[in-house]
């Protein structure tokens, strides 16, 4: 499975232009601009965004998902996917590849919008996403940091192999509070 190390990590960013993921209730596959209403529908929430990273606004706003849209906001030669279900993307899945000798190594992160929440949606949007991840970039690790008060995405993660490794205490402030990151990884050992 991991047979020749990636010297660049967007090197299959062409390859990539056309992946598609699918499975009986959704579909996991590039964003293109026509995403931009169904972005702003489901990213405008202040209960998604409770658990991302600051990277991801709040409000989200026509200018914010056009940024992300035309790459200025993540790499989008990377394999970030959006989560498509009934038509319309309504969430998002990606890797940030690790450089040089973590070149075997990516750091996942995902959302879902809420109306799709507590369908066990993302548990099966994860398990195709990382086991595709971990054999098309040939990774050993597959990393994911989840704050503290996201225990339903702690519980995606463990539910999909994903391991706890230890928590990282006053990792960050969010809305002026501080936050422990609890770090996870999903380990495939050489050989």
């Amino acid at each position: 499975m991991h047979s020749a190390p990636i010297d660049q990590p967007g090197q299959d960013a062409t390859r990539w232009s056309q992946l598609r993921l699918e499975c009986e209730d959704f579909v996991l596959r590039r964003w293109c601009i026509d995403d931009l209403e169904s972005l702003l529908r489901h990213a405008d929430d202040e209960r998604v965004v409770a658990g991302l990273s600051d990277r991801f606004p709040s409000p989200y706003t026509r200018s914010d998902g056009e940024h992300f849209l035309s790459g200025r906001v993540v790499d989008l030669s990377h394999p970030v996917l959006a989560i498509e279900c009934d038509g319309q993307a309504c969430g998002g899945i990606g890797a940030r590849p690790g450089m040089g000798e973590r070149r075997h190594s990516a750091e996942l992160g995902y959302w879902l919008g809420r109306q799709y929440w507590g369908r066990g949606l993302m548990t099966r949007v994860v398990r195709l996403y990382a086991d595709w991840a971990m054999q098309a970039l040939r990774l050993y690790r597959l990393g994911a940091h989840v704050l503290d008060s996201n225990p339903a995405s702690a519980r995606v993660l463990l539910k999909n192999g994903f391991s706890e490794e230890g928590t990282l205490r006053c990792a960050l402030v969010k809305h002026g509070r501080v936050h422990d990151l609890r770090s996870f990884a999903r380990i495939a050992p050489p050989g």
